[in-house]
């Protein structure tokens, strides 16, 4: 397997912990009442926090921008892209199936397989890089 298709498997990895994360925390801002968009803005932050930990460490093991600062404010900058894509599949699914069993889990994992490409290419190239 070459390098870069080690790090696509394991930057999905990292994203289905990122997803468990994010639906978790979303459930949980539901139910203090936060409502689907607020609350997805605080699971959003939740989940970039978890893949930043398990990306630095085992995806792009080794690669230090120096700052670990630094490398959060990149990496948050770097998702936010992925992360705009994300939310607007995000609110289209909750709009548009409004009542669906099991919402806040569809949309949230449509939302991010549509951000996940972007999000690679960022953490790749603009944190991760050497």
């Amino acid at each position: 397997m070459t390098k870069t298709r080690a790090e696509i498997v394991r930057f999905a990895l990292a994203g289905v912990a990122g997803l468990v994360t994010d639906v978790s925390v979303l459930y949980m801002t539901l139910a203090l009442g936060m409502g689907w968009y607020v609350g997805r803005v605080f699971s959003f932050l939740a989940a970039v926090w978890v893949t930043w930990q398990i990306n630095r460490r085992y995806t792009f093991a080794g690669i230090a921008d120096g700052s670990i600062w630094r490398e959060w404010w990149r990496y948050l900058l770097a998702m936010m892209g992925g992360g705009l894509v994300n939310y607007a599949a995000y609110s289209a699914i909750i709009v548009l199936f409004k009542g669906l069993p099991l919402l806040p889990l569809v949309a949230v994992a449509i939302g991010s397989l549509a951000g996940m490409t972007i999000n690679f290419v960022g953490a790749k190239f603009f944190v991760f890089y050497r």
